[in-house]
């Protein structure tokens, strides 16, 4: 009988001192390559699997072609046993990012990461590489984006092609007229500071473009991906429009999956974005 070659080994393991439960899965030691490690950030409250088990067949990919990858659950999600202090939650989902890298650090010697999200993981991924210099790159999927005219002119064409959404506008129930007095409100009282900051008012946030001109400004390589069902966004263009900055030199990469759902649930468009992910790093 043929021996089998293992292409990848997954090992469970407890990382930072609130012992988070996350896979490391790796390549066979030959194969390993000399690059930054891939970390993948939970979406919500779905654990370290992803929908649909995204996040497992992506880690296996990537270390098929050579690379450590890491999911773990924060605290209180998954495996993971919640906090007992009383840190905010962005603030403590923050502080576990940075336990899950020092801990990597020191036991792999890998200085340099990665950070994959969708969703709020996206978020949580922008606003972690603003503060440490060890994340050299970010895979985004559906991040938040500020609203611009633009993206109120699509959301407005697009809603009112339904009936229902006119009867929302005439009896006050629009998503549109919440969104557009929370802007003015924002507006007139802007959080600045990451304290205080939660993801429901972070699209209106003078940080969030802080965030991105700082990744910029560091060489931090970018892969956005969107779909076309998000009412984080409703034009291709629109992460440009809004970070224009982030564009510069080369740093980012766009790509549009018109055909996917937010959660990538065809199997076709999750193997399109394995590949896209891959591309991306063989092209660092």
């Amino acid at each position: 009988m043929a021996a089998v070659e293992f292409t990848y080994k997954e090992q469970a393991v407890l990382l930072g001192r609130h012992s988070l439960v996350g896979i490391v899965t790796r390549p066979p030691p030959a194969r390993q390559k000399e690059e930054p490690a891939i970390v993948i950030l939970n979406t919500g409250i779905v654990h370290r699997v992803g929908h649909h088990r995204m996040y497992v067949s992506l880690s296996r990919d990537l270390a098929m072609s050579g690379r450590t990858v890491v999911r773990f659950d924060f605290a209180g999600i998954g495996d993971s046993k919640p906090r007992k202090d009383s840190t905010s939650p962005l603030m403590a989902s923050l502080s576990d990012i940075r336990e899950v890298l020092d801990t990597l650090e020191k036991s792999n010697e890998v200085k340099k990461f990665i950070l994959v999200g969708l969703c709020s993981g996206a978020d949580h991924a922008v606003l972690y590489a603003n503060t440490d210099p060890r994340v050299v790159g970010l895979v985004l999927m559906d991040p938040t984006l500020p609203p611009t005219l633009r993206y109120y002119v699509h959301y407005v064409m697009q809603r009112l092609k339904n009936l229902r959404n006119w009867m929302s506008v005439a009896t006050g129930r629009s998503g549109l007229m919440r969104l557009a007095s929370t802007h003015l409100i924002n507006s007139v009282r802007p959080q600045t500071e990451l304290e205080g900051l939660n993801l429901q008012n972070l699209r209106f946030s003078s940080h969030l473009p802080q965030c991105y001109r700082g990744a910029a400004a560091r060489d931090v390589r970018m892969l956005a991906v969107f779909t076309s069902v998000s009412v984080r966004h409703t034009y291709k263009q629109q992460m440009l429009d809004a970070f224009p900055e982030a564009s510069a030199g080369g740093k980012l990469r766009l790509e549009f999956f018109p055909e996917s759902d937010h959660l990538f649930s065809g199997e076709k468009e999750r193997f399109r974005l394995r590949t896209v992910i891959g591309d991306w790093l063989d092209s660092r």
